[in-house]
């Protein structure tokens, strides 16, 4: 009988494809922890970064020693307290996940148009902060976690804060999707260097930091809440100063820098 029919050829496919869909599976479940290691690596490596701490040729493990996570309760704009957490069901705020948070019913919301400037649709309740402080045991740099929309994708990051929640340390996005050349030019170094040093507030505590066309004028008094553009990139410089006024304002972290401001850590 000929190995040429018709159901052999089908039979020889189907077991083919249950030996690769069992290969693929086996090493997806064998590899996930050591996936989730390295994500979380990634994800310290871009905070300290952020925070100007970040130091060629030491441990990002050793390094990130001196940061301290705390969860915030973004609509009160206090730490969360114990009996928050538990009844949210974090039990670390190491390990609690804002983005998967904003999707949960109790954990998140959906936001209107009026109040969705940044265009993330949903946001979570809670946040994870991250706080370095002095030798003193007094707040030296703030990092927090920000995200929105640019061009063609949602930029996530981190913005740190020196100790007067205003100044800026750095700014950095460790997953876009902009395109590279242009918007994709938040990842240059150049440009990040221009963030430090900016102030997010005015005396009013209005949100003033934004991105603008062209060039700042670092001899007008205004620069100091302007960074220079992405040339060629309006949208995804758009974005930025859309996320950076969201999660600075009354629906982000406005009301926790705020206390901080007034009460310290």
């Amino acid at each position: 009988m000929s190995n040429d029919t018709i159901g052999k050829t089908l039979t020889v496919a189907v077991l083919l494809c249950l030996v690769c869909s069992i290969v693929v599976s086996t090493a997806a479940v064998v590899l996930q922890p050591l996936q989730d290691k390295n994500k979380l690596l990634d994800k310290k490596q871009n905070i300290l970064s952020a925070a100007g701490l970040l130091v060629e040729g030491k441990s990002v493990e050793a390094l990130f020693e001196q940061v301290e996570a705390r969860v915030v309760n973004i609509e009160t704009g206090k730490f969360a307290t114990e009996l928050e957490l538990k009844e949210a069901g974090i039990t670390s705020a190491q390990a609690f996940d804002q983005q998967k948070a904003a999707k949960d019913p109790e954990l998140g919301k959906v936001l209107s148009s009026a109040e969705d400037i940044a265009g993330i649709k949903r946001q979570s309740r809670y946040a994870t902060v991250y706080i370095v402080r002095d030798s003193a045991g007094q707040l030296e740099t703030l990092i927090l976690p920000v995200h929105g929309y640019g061009l063609w994708s949602t930029l996530y990051g981190f913005l740190a804060l020196e100790e007067d929640a205003n100044t800026v340390v750095g700014l950095g996005f460790y997953e876009h999707a902009e395109t590279p050349g242009l918007g994709g030019e938040v990842d240059n170094p150049r440009w990040k260097a221009l963030w430090p040093g900016k102030k997010v507030f005015n005396e009013a505590g209005e949100v003033r930091l934004r991105l603008i066309k062209g060039v700042a004028d670092s001899s007008h008094p205004e620069s100091v809440y302007k960074v220079d553009g992405l040339s060629g990139a309006t949208l995804t410089s758009r974005g930025v100063s859309n996320l950076v006024e969201f999660w600075m304002g009354e629906q982000g972290f406005g009301p926790f820098l705020a206390s901080i401001r007034e009460e310290g850590v």
